[in-house]
């Protein structure tokens, strides 16, 4: 197969864990923010997280100077239109891209200027580019919870017009999703869909407790249902789509290697598996990347590739028209 050429869908992919070398540091330049090195080489080791990585806290230390230098309505905007550009040059026809917009207001921006800036960007590429997107915005679980009602307020001005989907991100913590019930509904009432970061990182009941309580109708990642009977079944019996990101999860240590990695067996069990980036400079990715070795690890035909691609299409947070197209690449 010729990995690159393929019509490719990413339904799980971090803003601030994709953001190009060279961008942090002119970013560093104009706004007076410190980094250590205006060397591409030295910035991009300290923002690539290595395949050794210890764990998830070590993983997403990799996100500090993206974050220090994305205060601004133009550098959200530069950074969002780089991502889609990047992802329409390997062929990726949709992208949804999920960002936690409470840690963006270091310098005093408005989460209407922060959601306004990434969907400006998101539209510029999509006019530029073959490529049709939609933002997410997440929590990030290990911040305060007093602004997430404005924040999804501010959202929810943009619902239908790029933003779709309200996330839970961040480290994960057990029976987390029981802090969240209020949070969540009140996005549901105000017209997002949902999607939760759960079962990463061995915690199977998560990823119930997400559905259960919260709604979920995607799990990021949700490899940890492998080991919890219950979260499996449900996943099963109600079609709920698993946004897994392999080489994230490898990286993050949830697996120990990419041939540990469940997403064959979940397939060939018949769980809606989906293949995404995660996050494309963090783990030093592209969906071609990720479609490569995946599907040469587990010896995946083409056919399981429109598979897979069309669980990618059905559990997209967009229009049926759209769907309509990105089918039509493959059919």
């Amino acid at each position: 197969m010729n990995y690159f050429k393929l019509p490719k869908i990413d339904l799980h992919c971090h803003l601030d864990g994709s953001v190009r070398p060279e961008t942090i540091i002119d970013l560093a330049k104009q706004l007076g923010v410190e980094i250590p090195s205006t060397n591409i080489e030295v910035m991009k080791s300290l923002m690539v997280a290595p395949e050794n990585c210890p764990n998830l806290m070590e993983y997403l230390s990799r996100f500090h100077y993206p974050v220090s230098v994305m205060q601004t309505e133009e550098a959200l905007e530069r950074i969002t239109f780089e991502l889609y550009e990047d992802a329409a040059k390997e062929n990726v026809k949709y992208l949804e891209t999920r960002y936690g917009p409470q840690l963006h207001r270091q310098n005093g921006l408005t989460f209407d200027q922060i959601i306004a800036s990434t969907v400006r960007g998101m539209r510029k590429a999509e006019e530029m580019y073959d490529i049709k997107g939609n933002l997410i915005i997440s929590v990030v679980k290990v911040l305060p919870k007093n602004d997430i009602y404005e924040m999804i307020d501010s959202g929810a001005k943009y619902i239908g017009n790029g933003i779709v989907a309200f996330d839970l991100a961040a480290s994960e913590d057990q029976d987390f999703c029981h802090d969240y019930i209020e949070h969540t509904e009140y996005a549901i009432e105000k017209g997002y869909r949902i999607t939760i970061h759960a079962g990463e990182q061995g915690y199977g009941q998560n990823v119930h407790d997400a559905i259960k309580l919260l709604h979920a109708e995607r799990i990021g990642h949700g490899i940890a249902i492998r080991d919890h009977k219950a979260s499996y079944n449900l996943v099963y019996s109600n079609r709920i789509a698993l946004e897994t990101c392999p080489t994230s999860n490898v990286q993050t240590k949830a697996v120990q290697s990419l041939a540990d990695h469940s997403v064959n067996d979940f397939y060939q069990d018949g769980i809606v598996v989906t293949i995404n980036t995660d996050n494309r400079t963090v783990s030093d990715t592209t969906m071609t990347k990720e479609l490569q070795k995946t599907f040469e690890q587990f010896d995946l035909s083409l056919e399981d590739y429109k598979n897979i691609y069309r669980n990618s299409v059905e559990n997209a947070f967009t229009t049926d028209e759209i769907k309509k197209h990105l089918l039509s690449l493959i059919d």
